[in-house]
């Protein structure tokens, strides 16, 4: 069984204890319940004590933002806006963030059955300029997403594919290897199996429903690589990128309608790799203050998740989506926060925020709630 179906079967059990709790959350209007809120056409901007943050503490945010080379960057909490830097409706390429995007368009697809994850790589005719070893033929779609399969092909990344370990050298499932080579592939499987162009898909089961407002299809292309599997780049805008982020936070549901199944959503943010197993190496170095391991095309924190408000700190089941340069789509599920940060990769290539930066971006916003009431 796939963990994908165990995850499902798991999942049955534990709704079905819940059903009347449920049911009583949803005679609420989304709109009157802060943890179902979303915008309508426009964001709601909101002064920061209005929803338990500081003012003054974000404004220190803002200033440490001048110091990088943030382009953009903007704070959701309960739904509304309560910081915002750059221009939010400046669309550029968002790099690896593309992943998560592909990751929750899948959903719908595996729920109906027209995407079956344990099919192989073989049978899926996945094929590539190097034809499979024979213990290659073997990885599965659900591996490909959660960047297991054990395929080492060169994706056309520079730098990753140095750091790829020797083909056949591991076992499909066994150990994680953040490859392009993957999540490529992952991109020529769904296209193959729903008949449907990534680009195409994103617009009429996404963009549309959640009124992203800067989604142009037109601007979005593919980008050959060495391998049959092409990179299908996204620009993006960051007041989008955070509808994407609020659709996660909301469960795949907006105002009323589940655009994502909600299993979906909790399987691919639920952990899979550990921060200890993250490979290539240079993805988890211990001295630094993240903990981030993998779900599926999701990056996951690693600590445990308790049920309700238990309390285990703010970011007790945060995920995000995370691209070279300083792109990131961060939830914080406990706090109802998503932070979208843009750095303009498009105007210089070489522009930078850190994984260090963004920790303490990260920090600051976490930092920036009031204890108790505002002053």
């Amino acid at each position: 069984m796939s963990r994908f179906l165990f995850f499902a079967c798991a999942m049955a059990v534990v709704l079905s204890c819940t059903v009347e709790p449920l049911a009583q959350v949803s005679q609420q209007k989304p709109q009157d319940n802060d943890w179902a809120r979303v915008p309508g056409t426009e964001w709601e901007r909101v002064k920061p004590e209005s929803m338990g943050y500081s003012s003054a503490r974000l404004e220190a945010l803002r200033g440490w933002l001048k110091t990088q080379q943030t382009a953009a960057m903007v704070i959701v909490v309960h739904g509304k806006v309560i910081f915002e830097y750059g221009d939010l409706s400046l669309a550029t390429k968002v790099a690896s963030v593309r992943k998560s995007v592909l990751g929750m368009l899948y959903g719908n697809y595996v729920f109906s059955g027209r995407i079956d994850l344990d099919k192989t790589v073989k049978e899926l005719g996945l094929d590539d300029k190097e034809p499979f070893l024979s213990i290659e033929e073997g990885a599965t779609l659900e591996q490909l997403l959660t960047s297991r399969s054990g395929i080492y092909l060169p994706s056309g990344n520079k730098d990753l594919d140095l750091d790829m370990p020797k083909r056949g050298s591991e076992y499909p499932g066994t150990h994680f290897v953040y490859n392009n080579w993957d999540f490529n592939a992952a991109g020529t499987a769904f296209e193959k199996l729903t008949g449907k162009n990534i680009y195409d898909a994103v617009e009429s089961d996404i963009a549309r429903p959640i009124a992203m407002q800067d989604y142009d299809r037109s601007r979005q292309k593919k980008i050959p690589t060495i391998s049959v599997h092409s990179e299908y780049h996204f620009d993006l805008s960051t007041r989008d990128m955070a509808r994407l982020g609020l659709l996660m936070q909301r469960g795949g549901n907006w105002n009323g309608k589940q655009i994502i199944p909600g299993d979906w959503v909790r399987y691919t943010t639920t952990l899979v790799t550990p921060f200890n197993d993250i490979n290539p190496t240079s993805l988890h170095i211990a001295g630094r203050p993240e903990r981030w391991g993998y779900g599926a095309m999701w990056w996951v924190w690693d600590a445990p998740v308790f049920p309700g408000r238990i309390y285990d700190g703010p970011l007790q089941g945060a995920y995000t989506a995370m691209g070279t340069g300083g792109q990131y789509i961060t939830v914080l599920p406990k706090e109802d926060i998503v932070i979208a940060h843009k750095v303009n990769i498009d105007k210089d290539a070489r522009a930078n925020v850190s994984p260090e930066g963004y920790d303490a971006i990260l920090a600051m916003v976490i930092d920036s709630k009031c204890a108790g009431s505002c002053p």
